[in-house]
């Protein structure tokens, strides 16, 4: 019994003088892995025009289901993008999303990408469905927290 009991206090004094393991979050936030994947960033060009056209291929790519688009014509006294149509209506639903990133991968105009933001939270299953307004981020926003976006967006 007191090698038992000399083994456990051993062990005791042995972590005692350890570093801590735990941060102070949120005062303290650890960093982010290079490839981690968080909220989505629908990105606006400095002119104002959308990257997204409305091609749907982010939807077809989310093994989730969690993104709705719903497409609509540009016309000559308003344009939104720099295609033929742009997304009228741009919904990802969160409490879906697995952050894949295949929506990323699909996207031939390099429209959307996956942010470092991580920290989601409400009282209602409602406020998980983000639309344009709360994923449309202007370029310059968009590379304070991925510097690896293409500033330049595809003709």
């Amino acid at each position: 019994m007191i090698k038992e009991l000399a083994r456990g206090l051993w062990t005791t004094f042995k972590h005692i003088f350890r570093k801590e393991v735990t941060v102070s979050y949120p005062e303290e936030k650890l960093p982010l892995a290079p490839r981690y994947r968080g909220r989505h960033l629908l990105i606006a060009d400095e002119d104002g025009m959308e990257r997204c056209v409305g091609c749907e291929l982010c939807a077809v790519a989310c093994p989730a289901d969690a993104i709705y688009i719903e497409a609509a014509e540009n016309t000559a006294e308003e344009r939104h993008s720099r295609g033929e149509r742009y997304a009228k209506v741009y919904m990802i639903h969160m409490l879906r999303c697995i952050f894949c990133g295949y929506c990323e991968e699909a996207c031939p105009e390099d429209a959307i990408f996956m942010g470092k933001e991580y920290e989601f939270s409400s009282y209602g299953r409602e406020d998980f469905i983000y639309g344009k307004d709360k994923l449309l981020k202007p370029l310059s926003e968009a590379l304070k927290q991925r510097p690896d976006i293409p500033v330049e967006s595809k003709p």
